[in-house]
């Protein structure tokens, strides 16, 4: 047995043994990947459209003959079952390891935005339906079961969360983020890593730093964001996922900020990520990211110049497939471009991660790691179960004016089901999921799994209900045939329950998605206009959107006799959907973005100074969202009451403030009531928010049940960076803040003043992060 094999053995004697007898090709190897040849798509459905310039440039032999760093997507490419995909990943992991000098196995990642992204398993809801929910110990759950599904088939690392906060509804990846509020984000996304990582899964953050935040919501275009918008918007989740969730991989942005490509910031991805958080895990390129320092942000003069420059800046291993870490930086090196001891330092973070997986003990086994002839589902009951409830908590009753939620069948025994997301289960999905990601490369083949439609659930869920169905209008296009025929099922009906919104694709396949970027926010193709043709019948009218992103509703929502948002619920979106509808479930869905009014205006995020709100006679223009961050209501009713502030609401600016309030349920039934936390700094040294969530926190009551709900938030959350030219210094003022109970941030229930006292504090990478 080598030294470097002997688990008993501490981590930096077995990795200083290996790199000793490593050879440079060797070691360059490590920093790199594979994917087949025979996995990648062509033609109109694939998998990127630059997918071309990241295949691999040699067959497996050539490629693998040093070993290899990674192996990219071994289940997410083609459909293959967990036998096949298994049979696959063993023999290419038993070629690594019997074939090869060294016998180092290889890191198997894959895509798990919605879920493993492989054939047959599980679709959950989007990202921003986790956020819809609020809920972190549901999101660690489904973590921790999307990261076992990984490790039963021998997948090591997954490729989520995304932590890019949202600043632009227009942008095609909104369905894949946590939403617009970094705190939100930041919490949400650490329990996604902590779930999948205690399965023994690496996580991957992405997109380090600012891809949400491009010019004009426009998939890769450049960042022109100010050093404090980074600081205190765009970092606070990463950092969190670093520091609280010990997260062991972080994946980078493809976009530049302020003309400096993330691939290339060594400020970033070194001095901030790792010396300032204490980052101790890989730093993973997003596909072909290197290359584009060379192709598309013209920083570097060839693909070895591309390569010095990222390996300096902390990029440690190339993804999907070794280019720019190949042949040339080998010329690089040899050259003396390339100090060896930066080739050095990648390989010793890429072989600590392998040894923490347990790839290089003595007696690792390719069959035993991909769990060969163990019996796995990877949609299981358990699964779905999870699916459903996370899908449940998320649908947000955004209007219910006109009563007209639940269903009643003794009072609507005829419904009119109409629109082109009524029977058309696709559009439940994301975009990273594996039937819209993969499958459109494999025409006519199944899904592989239960994907019920909401008409196919409502029949079910209310069988004393009459629905008469008609698409109207597709998600896309200017096809208007169909509306009429909507039209007269509705006014055939007791009342129509219309179903608008996106079908997520890849790169113009679809609405919403990667690369589907939105010239504004009207809803997609005509669906406005079978909106209004149908509300125009007179026939009360529930508004269902299942999107991507969030639409502007101002124009009907008003005439809807109910209005409910869904945000990509997953395979079980339709029996969810059923259950709220029909009261079975009662909703507690909270925005982790706001609702438009205006396609146009542009409401942008709640996160605003008061120069960022509407200001009458200011601006033409009102941005005022119609549905607030936070917004969403329930069948039952709650009151809010008995605020109370610890010490007078005098607290040091190195203490804590306690909050609590009673919180009663109000109603008949029983609910799910998200009580948010926001403060207001009236008096900063620089142009704050009105209002920023510091706290949120969720309680179950029963009818005239009351529950006191309390927050301990330490003065660090009011932190912000003062000199952002200088040395990015967070502080905590002194001085008076204002408190904010509320169901949302626009519906504020009770408020106080507290005063932090004392100097101003500065703080930094060992600060509070979150409340308690």
């Amino acid at each position: 047995m080598k030294h470097w094999n002997d688990p008993s053995l501490g981590a930096d004697a077995r990795v200083a043994a290996l790199m000793a007898e490593m050879t440079p090709a060797e070691k360059l190897a490590q920093l790199g990947s594979y994917w087949s040849k025979s996995n990648v798509g062509s033609g109109d459905a694939r998998v990127a459209p630059i997918e071309e310039a990241l295949a691999a440039r040699s067959g497996e032999s050539e490629a693998l003959a040093h070993g290899i760093g990674h192996l990219t997507r071994p289940y997410g490419t083609r459909p293959l079952t967990p036998d096949e995909g298994r049979a696959e990943l063993v023999r290419v992991q038993r070629l690594l390891t019997e074939r090869t000098r060294l016998g180092i196995p290889a890191i198997a990642h894959d895509e798990c935005l919605t879920g493993f992204a492989a054939f047959g398993a599980t679709v959950y809801p989007t990202p921003l339906a986790w956020a819809a929910t609020f809920d972190t110990a549901l999101v660690e759950r489904m973590g921790a079961a999307i990261g076992r599904d990984m490790a039963s088939v021998g997948v090591h690392q997954g490729l989520a969360p995304v932590l890019d906060v949202v600043r632009d509804y227009r942008w095609g990846r909104v369905e894949e983020t946590l939403g617009e509020d970094p705190y939100l984000t930041g919490l949400i996304g650490t329990a996604y890593v902590r779930g999948i990582q205690s399965e023994g899964v690496v996580a991957t953050l992405k997109h380090f730093a600012g891809h949400a935040a491009s010019r004009g919501a426009r998939n890769h275009a450049p960042v022109s964001i100010g050093p404090r918008e980074m600081a205190d918007v765009i970092l606070p989740p990463f950092e969190m996922a670093v520091r609280e969730g010990a997260v062991g991989s972080v994946m980078n942005t493809y976009t530049d900020q302020d003309g400096v490509p993330a691939c290339a910031d060594e400020h970033l991805l070194t001095t901030v990520l790792r010396e300032q958080w204490g980052f101790e895990g890989t730093v993973v390129s997003d596909y072909g990211s290197i290359a584009f320092l060379h192709t598309m942000h013209r920083v570097a003069a060839g693909e070895g110049d591309a390569a010095r420059v990222a390996l300096r800046a902390g990029m440690d291993v190339e993804l999907p497939n070794t280019r720019c870490y190949g042949a040339p930086i080998a010329q690089e090196i040899g050259a003396g471009r390339v100090p060896p001891e930066l080739v050095d330092r990648a390989v010793e973070r890429v072989l600590r991660q392998k040894l923490a997986l347990g790839l290089l003990d003595a007696g690792y086994s390719p069959e035993d790691d991909a769990g060969t002839g163990t019996p796995v589902d990877l949609d299981s009951p358990y699964n779905r179960a999870l699916a459903r409830t996370v899908a449940e908590r998320s649908v947000v009753l955004l209007a219910n004016e006109g009563g007209a939620l639940p269903f009643d069948p003794a009072r609507t025994p005829e419904i009119a089901l109409i629109g082109p997301g009524a029977d058309d289960s696709g559009t439940f999905l994301g975009c990273y999921s594996f039937p819209n990601h993969v499958l459109p490369k494999h025409p006519g083949h199944p899904a592989g799994l239960a994907l019920p439609s909401l008409r196919e659930a409502l029949t079910a869920e209310l069988p004393d209900v009459t629905f008469t169905y008609e698409q109207g209008c597709a998600v896309s296009g200017e096809d208007a045939s169909g509306l009429p025929a909507a039209v007269r099922a509705a006014r055939g009906a007791d009342l129509a329950l219309v179903v608008v919104g996106d079908r997520s694709g890849m790169f113009g396949n679809g609405t919403s998605g990667e690369g589907c970027d939105a010239p504004d926010l009207a809803l997609p193709g005509v669906q406005e206009r079978l909106v209004e043709e149908v509300l125009a019948t007179g026939v009360p009218v529930v508004l269902l959107v299942v999107s991507g992103r969030p639409y502007a509703l101002g124009a009907f929502a008003d005439r809807c006799a109910a209005v409910v948002q869904s945000f990509m619920p997953g395979e079980e979106g339709g029996p969810a959907l059923a259950g709220i509808l029909s009261g079975r479930t009662n909703p507690s869905g909270k925005l982790p973005v706001q609702i438009p009014a205006a396609p146009g205006a542009g409401p942008g995020t709640y996160l605003n100074p008061p120069l960022g709100r509407h200001s009458q006679g200011i601006s033409v223009l009102d941005n005022t969202p119609l549905y607030p961050f936070g917004h969403g209501i329930s069948y039952t009713t709650f009151g809010y009451e008995d605020l109370r502030v610890a010490d007078a609401g005098r607290v040091p600016t190195d203490g804590f403030v306690d909050v609590s309030c009673l919180v009663r349920n109000t109603g008949d039934r029983p609910g799910r009531e998200t009580v948010q936390l926001y403060y207001d700094d009236p008096v900063a040294q620089v142009a704050r928010p009105t209002q920023q969530l510091v706290a949120f926190g969720s309680v179950e009551l029963e009818p005239g049940e009351a529950a006191r709900v309390a927050f301990r938030v330490h003065a660090d959350q009011t932190s912000y960076t003062k000199d952002a030219s200088g040395d990015g210094q967070r502080v905590v003022d002194p001085g008076a803040l204002t408190f904010m109970l509320g169901s949302s941030s626009g519906d504020i229930r009770l408020s106080a003043g507290v005063e932090l006292t004392g100097p101003e504090r500065r703080v930094g990478a060992t600060r509070h992060l979150r409340h308690s």
